[in-house]
């Protein structure tokens, strides 16, 4: 029988990081999960003992790959996976499943995502490290979501810093400039219709530069962003108030509730109306 421990994050009210579920299990030889699809990042670090990770590449191409003690292996919202324990010596691992606004940019510095997903630390004190961020948050469920989340920041910037795909910047200041321009028009604009060459105008750069630009630092393009962004605020709304799910499509820069619900579900995996009766239930629970 697998010896394991198991949580679900009782709060969804961050929008920028959110935490999921996390634990840790030793599994029984062969044991394994899948074939499965996640709607967020979920990154597995391997404590003890070997397994085997099969997922898609961005291409749709299956691989193979063999972990160990120290390693760890991300899988990305969407990618078909498989995952399973060594039949002589099944592993342990921590894992945390979590997603956010600018998680895509944290994983592609740190290297990682649909063509590469395996962990590997630049020194064993560092895999540790990262280790001991993720079991704290495993073994502290019934610390504040606030708390948790603090963690989750550390556990991240500990993937980034310790990878040893790291993925390293240079002249990222003005980058950075402009990126946080274009995100803070989006914050103060995406309840309207706004297009990639208005995004580049209000950074006085060329589209073409502008998007390219963006989704080297952000990880995804500017309309995908714009499109999280949207519906993070509308899961805020349906938590926060009564307004009609119609009105809160609206608000959002959605007029037709239809495209919005589409969206809604592709992203978060449930309808709007089914994930505010969710969302609803849980905070009558906690």
């Amino acid at each position: 029988m697998d010896d394991f421990s198991f949580s679900i994050f009782p709060n969804e009210n961050f929008l920028d990081l959110r935490l999921y579920q996390y634990g840790w299990e030793q599994c029984t030889p062969l044991h394994s999960f899948g074939p499965f699809v996640r709607n967020h990042y979920l990154f597995h670090y391997v404590i003890s003992g070997q397994g085997q990770l099969r997922s898609n590449d961005r291409d749709g191409v299956t691989h193979n790959y063999d972990l160990e003690e120290g390693e760890g292996f991300l899988i990305c919202p969407g990618q078909v996976n498989t995952y399973s324990a060594h039949k002589t010596k099944p592993w342990k691992y921590v894992w945390l499943e979590f997603d956010g606004l600018r998680v895509s940019e944290y994983i592609e510095s740190a290297g990682l995502g649909l063509s590469q997903p395996i962990y590997r630390p630049q020194t064993p004190a560092q895999g540790e490290q990262v280790r001991d961020t993720m079991l704290y948050i495993a073994n502290h469920s019934q610390a504040s979501a606030l708390h948790l989340v603090g963690h989750l920041c550390l556990f991240l910037d500990g993937l980034i810093q310790s990878s040893a795909t790291r993925r390293q910047l240079r002249g990222g200041q003005l980058k950075d400039f402009y990126i946080q321009e274009a995100i803070t028009f989006m914050e103060h604009n995406y309840h309207r219709e706004l297009t990639v060459e208005e995004l580049a105008a209000v950074c006085k750069l060329n589209r073409s530069y502008f998007s390219k630009l963006f989704k080297e630092e952000m990880g995804c393009p500017p309309q995908e962003f714009l499109i999280r962004l949207r519906l993070s605020k509308a899961a805020e709304l349906m938590k926060t108030t009564i307004n009609p799910i119609g009105d809160i499509s609206a608000l959002c820069g959605y007029p037709n509730q239809l495209h919005f619900s589409r969206a809604f579900k592709k992203r978060y995996g449930v309808s709007p109306r089914q994930w505010r009766a969710q969302n609803r239930q849980r905070t009558r629970r906690s």
